[in-house]
């Protein structure tokens, strides 16, 4: 599949699907600033297509004593750095209980 060059001369961009899970004790002000920040960090160096809130749901399993989450989706296009910086602010960030950043153009 090929894969668009960006704009300003960079590398490659690729289609991102992003999925994350809040803990459902998680205050809607919270939840807001931080989809937000991450819009913000796709944004330096990517395109946001679109965010889906979804809601609260069950989980399938229980995570850290909890069987509900807060679930967001979020389209990009971004280079290959952004999911790497993603993947570090999810893991330093004690809201989010779940995340996963999938390559749609492989």
């Amino acid at each position: 599949m090929s894969r668009a060059v960006s704009p300003e001369g960079g590398g490659t961009v690729n289609k991102y699907e992003l999925l994350f899970i809040f803990d459902p004790d998680v205050d809607e002000e919270t939840r807001a600033s931080f989809i937000e920040r991450i819009k913000g960090i796709i944004q330096e160096d990517g395109e946001v297509e679109t965010v889906d809130e979804w809601g609260t749901r069950k989980l399938a399993y229980e995570i850290k004593k909890k069987n509900e989450g807060y679930y967001v989706r979020v389209n990009f296009k971004a280079g290959p750095e952004v999911p790497k910086e993603l993947t570090r602010v999810f893991g330093i960030t004690e809201s989010i209980i779940r995340h996963l950043i999938v390559n749609e153009d492989e």
